[in-house]
C-alpha cells in the first residue's frame, strides 16, 4: 500500500481544503436565506437539476419549498422566484432591487459587458435609453412599420404560394421574414430569403440558441475557473458570435463614409451621430464594442422570439382547426380581403385571444434572463444578499393555477369574458416586467398581429397527411415547436 511522505500528504489536505473553500464555502451563509435542497461539495445541487429542462426541476422544487427558494449551483447560490404574485413582486415592487443582469460567463464571453441585454449599471441604462428612443424614431408604435411589415408579409405569402399547398417546413422562412423587420431598422434596408450572408447569421443566431442550454455550457457557466480551457460548446458559441460581430463591424465604415447628420436613415446612423457628438457620454457610451453587441442583441432577440411564437401559431392552428376557422371567420367580418392593419385589433377580441394564448402556452423563455440583485434586500420574509442570481420563473407565470383555469392546455377563453369580449389577464408576462422588460415588446406585438392575421387570412393551414402533431416543445434556452412539416392552402 502506498503511503505519500509527510509533505506530500500535507500538501493534499491543503489542495482538497482550497477546493471545498473554492467550491462549496466561498460564499458567506446568510441568516434567513430562501430555503432550498441540501448542496453536495463541488457541485451543489447540480445532481438532481434536469440540465435539459430545468424548469421541471424548479417546478417540482417550487411545490416543496414555495415560491422563493434557492439552489446551488457549484458554489452559486441562485434563487428562484415562482408565481405571479411574487414575480411581480420582484420585478415591479422591488424594480430597483432586482435590476441587474447576473453576470453568466458564456453571456460575458461573448458581449464584454457591452450591449443591452447583458450589460449592467450605467451603460445599461445609456444603451436602453438608446435603444427605446431609436426604436420608437424608426417606426415602432407607428404607421412606418406597419408597412414595412406588411410589405414584408406579401414577400412571406409569395414564397408560401410557390408550394402550391405541399407540406414544407417554415423554420427559415419565419426566421428570415421576422428578422428582416428588426434588420431593416437597423440597418435600412431588408434581405432575400436566398441570400447566403443572411441565412448563416440566422444560422449562427439560431445554433447559439440551442448550445446556450447544452448541458456542457451549463458545466462551462458553473465551473468557469476550471473548465474554461477545455473544447466543448461554449468554445462554439464564442466562434459564432466573433463570426457574426466581424460582419457587423464591416458594415462600420460603409455608414461612417455615407453619414448624413441631418439625414439618419437606421439605427446605425443615429448611433453614429451620437458618436461623432463632442459630449462626455459619447466617448464613454457611443463607441464600436457597443454598437457591436446592440446590434447583435436586437438582431437575436428580434428574430427568434417572435418567429418562434409564429411558429406555435401555425402549429396550433393545425392541431386546433377549428380554432383556426373561428379566427378566419373574424378576420373576414372585420377586415374582408383589406391590408390586415393593428388598429383592427380592437374590433378583433377572439384573435387577440388566440395571439395572448398563443404566446403563454408557447412559453418561448420559460426560465426568462437571469437577474441579479443591485443590493442588499429583504424579500417576503427572506434576507438575499447583492449580487445574489435571481431567476423570475417566467413559466410558473404563464402556468399560474390562480390565473389560468387551463394552465397546461391551449385555451384561448383564458383572454375571454363570458361575453366574448377581450380580457386582460394581468399574469400575461411574456416579456417579463419591470426594468429588464423586453425593449422589443410593442414591435413583437405588431409583428404578431399583423404575420398571424395577414397569414389565416391568405391561407388554411393543415397537416400533412398522416402527419401527427407533437406540441413537446424542443428542451433549451428557448422553447420553440419542434420543427414540423405543413401545408399552405390558399383562401383568396
Amino acid at each position: 500500500m502506498f503511503l505519500p511522505d509527510p509533505v506530500t500528504a500535507l500538501l493534499l489536505v491543503l489542495l482538497c481544503l482550497i477546493l471545498v473553500k473554492l467550491f462549496y464555502g466561498s460564499e458567506q451563509k446568510h441568516p434567513n436565506f430562501p430555503p432550498g435542497p441540501k448542496p453536495l461539495p463541488f457541485i451543489g445541487n447540480l445532481h438532481m437539476l434536469n440540465l435539459k429542462k430545468p424548469y421541471k426541476t424548479f417546478k417540482a422544487l417550487a411545490k416543496k419549498y414555495g415560491s422563493v427558494f434557492s439552489v446551488q449551483l457549484g458554489a452559486r447560490k441562485v434563487v428562484v422566484l415562482c408565481g405571479y404574485e411574487t414575480v411581480k413582486d420582484a420585478l415591479v415592487n422591488h424594480a430597483e432591487e432586482f435590476a441587474d443582469r447576473a453576470s453568466v460567463p458564456i453571456f460575458h464571453d461573448i458581449t464584454k459587458g457591452y450591449g443591452l441585454v447583458f450589460s449592467n449599471g450605467d451603460n445599461w441604462k445609456v444603451m436602453r435609453r438608446f435603444a427605446l428612443a431609436t426604436l420608437r424614431d424608426y417606426g415602432m408604435g407607428k404607421k412606418t412599420i406597419e408597412n414595412k411589415i406588411n410589405e414584408e408579409c406579401e414577400y412571406l405569402i409569395k414564397k408560401f404560394k410557390s408550394y402550391q399547398g405541399k407540406p414544407f417546413e417554415n423554420t427559415v422562412l419565419l426566421n428570415v421574414a421576422v428578422a428582416n423587420i428588426i434588420v431593416s431598422i437597423i440597418l435600412g434596408h431588408r434581405f432575400n430569403y436566398e441570400d447566403p450572408v443572411f441565412l448563416r447569421l440566422m444560422g449562427l443566431v439560431n445554433e447559439n440558441v440551442k448550445l446556450f442550454s447544452s448541458p456542457m455550457v451549463a458545466l462551462y457557466n458553473t465551473f468557469y475557473s476550471v473548465i474554461r480551457w477545455l473544447p466543448g460548446d461554449h468554445r462554439t458559441v464564442n466562434k459564432n458570435t466573433k463570426e457574426m460581430h466581424e460582419f457587423v463591424e464591416e458594415t462600420f465604415p460603409k455608414y461612417k463614409a455615407e453619414l448624413d447628420a441631418n439625414d439618419q436613415r437606421n439605427l446605425i446612423d443615429t448611433f453614429l451621430t451620437r458618436q461623432q457628438e463632442e459630449k462626455p457620454d459619447s466617448a464613454r457610451y457611443f463607441h464600436n464594442k457597443n454598437l457591436r453587441s446592440l446590434i447583435t442583441n436586437l438582431f437575436a432577440a428580434g428574430m427568434e422570439t417572435t418567429s418562434s411564437t409564429l411558429r406555435w401559431g401555425i402549429l396550433l392552428m393545425m392541431k386546433y382547426p377549428e380554432i383556426q376557422k373561428n379566427v378566419q371567420n373574424e378576420i373576414e367580418k372585420v377586415i374582408g380581403s383589406a391590408v390586415p392593419q393593428t388598429e383592427h385589433r380592437r374590433q378583433m377580441p377572439y384573435t387577440d385571444a388566440v395571439i395572448h394564448e398563443i404566446q403563454r402556452f408557447g412559453n418561448i423563455l420559460p426560465m426568462n434572463l437571469p437577474h441579479a440583485t443591485t443590493q442588499d434586500v429583504t424579500f417576503r420574509g427572506y434576507f438575499i444578499p447583492k449580487g445574489t442570481y435571481v431567476i423570475p420563473f417566467l413559466e410558473s407565470v404563464l402556468r399560474d393555477e390562480g390565473y389560468f383555469k387551463k394552465p397546461e392546455e391551449f385555451y384561448p377563453q383564458h383572454f375571454l369574458d363570458s361575453n366574448g369580449c377581450f380580457l386582460k389577464n394581468e399574469a400575461f408576462m411574456p416579456f417579463s416586467a419591470g426594468k429588464r422588460s423586453c425593449a422589443g415588446e410593442n414591435l413583437a406585438k405588431t409583428e404578431l398581429f399583423l404575420f398571424f392575421t395577414t397569414l389565416l387570412q391568405k391561407f388554411t393551414f393543415q397537416a400533412p397527411p398522416g402527419a401527427k402533431l407533437d406540441l413537446t416543445p424542443v428542451p433549451g434556452f428557448t422553447t420553440p415547436p419542434v420543427p414540423y412539416y405543413m401545408c399552405a392552402v390558399p383562401r383568396i
